[in-house]
């Protein structure tokens, strides 16, 4: 058997899917902030373009400021290596990953809880010594929007191309003889330079050691995500001398989301990302740019003065309630397919496969194939619902989110419809229901 099959399926149909992605992407995260900062932000369904045209770049020289300056690079740079230095030495614990086409397996530090715990115990220590809790850093990532978008979306290119390049150099020992192939991505070696650098050509870039993509998918972007997120919060209170209860609740509620994801960053090594995709520009520029700058646009626009927004108790305790259903929707239904897998819950209902794996169809698997998935995208709701009826573009996330479970629920129903045969026709049978029970 082959180490490293060619490719023959193209995802996102193809160099027209890559092409269009690679390009539209990164302007979307650009337009949004055209349409909030702190010179103008959007209302309703109307769009001042007036007001906007007055923001764009009026020469190629401003363009050339807001994606070279050395203010901002010289910041994210120093954010994404340090944090890469603590990710190796900050202590954990070493685990093995899944196993590999050669029967190896890679070993992973997993020490998420103490960097982040460093970096807030970091933050918390600053305000209590500075006056009036007045974090220069905060008032610079907040000030700095676009110049930091510009860096990370560059950046997100830089290391694609890196690891795409690398991927083609042979592993050796110290005596220099080629002692094992690199091996690549199912979906990222098709032989064609342009798919395999979007969807990732090597399956776990790895310099030494540490990881890229595990890191980069933990990392940097998740916990930018929080920084931006408390730099809305720090704006708001200097800038009116309070803060808004939606405010306060959008930080709590990603907060949470991301230190659940530290906490449960064991679970990632058998997830898609990290066990079956290549780590090219698609998710080199979700992890490090997509994702902290469109998860905070809600804060984002929360934090403007114009957008003070109250929502009050009930509110306020129902999104809580809505975030609360769909984390334990989430959480159950992993965990008891985990315990499942585990051979502990043998008693319920499931369906034998040829290749001795069996599908659940009782309990949260009987409700409906990705159940998991509903429970994400209700705590998804629970993160525009803050902003209240202000404008729809707070709602964006719903929207890409939903498109993003499709997506991944066809791609799996295809490769299990592949993998199974008939058993996958009687399993549908048994659980016809795709994501959301009855409905769909």
């Amino acid at each position: 058997m082959t180490l490293n099959p060619k490719t023959t399926h193209r995802e996102f149909f193809g160099l027209p899917g890559v092409a269009f992605i690679t390009t539209t992407l990164p302007v979307v995260i650009i337009i949004f902030q055209f349409l909030v900062n702190s010179h103008y932000s959007v209302r309703g369904v109307n769009i001042e373009w007036d007001k906007v045209s007055q923001l764009l770049p009026q020469d190629w020289l401003q363009v050339y400021d807001w994606c070279f300056d050395k203010d901002a690079w010289k910041a994210y740079l120093t954010w994404f290596a340090v944090l890469a230095v603590c990710d190796v030495y900050f202590p954990g614990k070493d685990i093995p990953g899944v196993e590999l086409r050669d029967g190896s397996r890679l070993n992973y530090r997993i020490n998420g809880l103490s960097m982040s715990g460093a970096l807030i115990a970091i933050v918390v220590a600053r305000a209590l010594t500075l006056e009036n809790y007045y974090l220069p850093e905060l008032d610079f990532l907040f000030n700095n929007q676009m110049q930091l978008i510009c860096t990370t979306i560059i950046f997100s290119f830089i290391i694609s191309f890196f690891v795409y390049f690398i991927s083609f150099i042979p592993l050796t020992r110290p005596n220099g003889k080629n002692t094992k192939e690199r091996i690549l991505s199912i979906n990222g070696n098709s032989g064609n330079p342009i798919y395999d650098w979007f969807i990732g050509r090597e399956l776990n870039p790895r310099i030494g050691s540490w990881d890229i993509k595990l890191y980069c998918e933990l990392r940097p972007g998740m916990l930018l995500l929080l920084l931006i997120n408390l730099s809305c919060l720090h704006h708001q209170y200097h800038s009116l001398g309070k803060v808004s209860d939606s405010l306060v609740l959008m930080n709590v509620l990603q907060a949470f989301y991301i230190f659940d994801g530290v906490l449960n960053e064991e679970g990632c090594l058998t997830m898609m990302d990290i066990a079956t995709d290549g780590f090219g520009f698609m998710l080199a520029f979700g992890d490090l740019a997509w994702l902290p700058w469109t998860y905070s646009l809600q804060c984002r626009y929360l934090a403007l003065d114009e957008n003070f927004y109250q929502l009050g108790p009930l509110k306020l305790w129902s999104i809580v309630a809505i975030s609360a259903v769909g984390y334990y929707i989430f959480h159950s239904s992993n965990q008891q397919k985990s315990d499942f897998k585990q051979g502990k819950l043998n008693h319920m209902k499931s369906i034998s496969t040829p290749t001795g794996s069996k599908l659940l169809v009782e309990g949260w698997w009987g409700l409906s194939q990705h159940i998991n998935y509903f429970g994400d995208w209700l705590i998804g709701w629970s993160w525009c619902l803050p902003t209240g009826t202000m404008t729809p573009l707070t709602y964006f996330y719903v929207i890409y989110f939903a498109t993003l479970l499709l997506h991944r629920q066809t791609r799996d129903e295809a490769k299990c419809r592949e993998k199974y045969g008939k058993v996958w026709e009687q399993y549908e049978k048994q659980v016809p229901y795709k994501i959301i029970p009855y409905v769909y």
